[in-house]
């Protein structure tokens, strides 16, 4: 799951290292009235107890296959996940892929490592003890001021912080509120058979290794507000304000093993624009990180791949959106010959 794609990059800057269910029913819909405000309020209805999740991909070369779990995150909060055919799979498997992802770290020693907390600190907010009110055009800050008054109520530190470390926070407050969370649903599940099987998954992680972690912190502290960051801020609230009904549709369509709806609603636009904020600052052009999206679907492409040929069985985990989007994981797998076979 996972933190989202852009939060995760944010939080690796600043710190520098660091069987179905007897009966399924379609995912029940939620009851959506537009506040005077204008602000979406929503009655979000999600599933609870326990529930199947999706079927597994399957990917074959020769007699070697390789199980894919399509995973979604938020999901709701309140459903235990019947996890036979996943367990059973695991409990078989010769190997463990982790998820695709990336690692922006650095090689320094713990108490070098803690020397650094203060400059993450710094980082988080906005240049020259600037607030939200003040680097946000007056539409946009009313926007956020609406919506962090019904999803936070009154945190001033949040006004210091940077607009997309702030977005962020709030999305997450939001998916609470919402009968949503992120993590702590499928993971537990897979950890607890590795643990049992003392066996751990193999990395696919894209590594990222900054030479300098102190003077990435010092450029990032210097960065100004870009277009790039206004978009995701913008985006973000969007989401909050009108797209949580279809969060929460697809939160409800993986927990019930609905695959034609998590498919088509396997869009993630607004993350892959903050992502692009975060990616296309100075300080992480001048230290390579760059096409982010193709360099990690190629590691973990080639982790998949090595898999495929040494292993009879291979269980991986990739998020829906990666794995059935135009030119995605599975199109790759696709497009180098292997046979993919969708789940039932």
């Amino acid at each position: 799951m996972r933190v989202p794609l852009y939060g995760m990059l944010c939080l690796s800057l600043l710190i520098a290292d660091t069987t179905r269910a007897q009966e399924v029913e379609s995912p029940p819909d939620a009851t959506v009235v537009t506040g005077k405000d204008g602000v979406i309020e929503m009655d979000t209805v999600v599933v609870a107890g326990v529930q199947p999740g999706p079927g597994l991909w399957k990917v074959r070369h020769g007699d070697h296959l390789m199980y894919v779990l399509g995973t979604q995150s938020p999901l709701p909060k309140n459903i235990t996940w019947r996890s036979d055919e996943v367990d059973q799979v695991l409990e078989l498997a010769d190997e463990v892929l982790a998820s695709p992802g990336i690692s922006v770290g650095a090689d320094i020693g713990f108490f070098r490592g803690l020397t650094l907390l203060p400059s993450a600190m710094k980082a988080s907010k906005n240049p020259d003890g600037q607030k939200l009110q003040d680097v946000l055009p007056p539409e946009l800050y009313a926007r956020w001021s609406a919506l962090k008054q019904r999803h936070m109520g009154r945190d001033g530190g949040i006004e210091k912080k940077r607009p997309l470390i702030a977005a962020f926070q709030l999305y997450s407050e939001a998916l609470s509120d919402a009968g949503l969370r992120e993590g702590g649903v499928i993971d537990p599940v897979i950890t607890a058979v590795l643990k049992q099987r003392k066996m751990k998954r193999t990395p696919t992680l894209l590594e990222v290794k900054l030479k300098d972690p102190r003077g990435a912190l010092a450029d990032f502290r210097k960065e100004t507000l870009k277009p790039e960051d206004l978009a995701c801020f913008s985006k973000t609230l969007d989401v909050i304000e009108g797209d949580l009904p279809q969060v929460a549709a697809r939160a409800n369509a993986w927990a019930v093993g609905d695959w034609p709806a998590l498919r088509s609603g396997a869009r993630q636009d607004w993350q892959q624009a903050c992502a692009s904020a975060w990616f296309n600052t100075e300080t992480a052009r001048k230290r390579g990180i760059s096409d982010i999206d193709a360099r990690m679907q190629a590691r973990w492409m080639e982790v998949a791949e090595g898999a495929l040929q040494k292993n009879r069985i291979t269980f991986a985990t990739v998020p829906v959106w990666q794995l059935v989007k135009p030119g995605g994981y599975l199109a790759a797998l696709q497009a180098k010959g292997y046979e993919v076979e969708a789940p039932e």
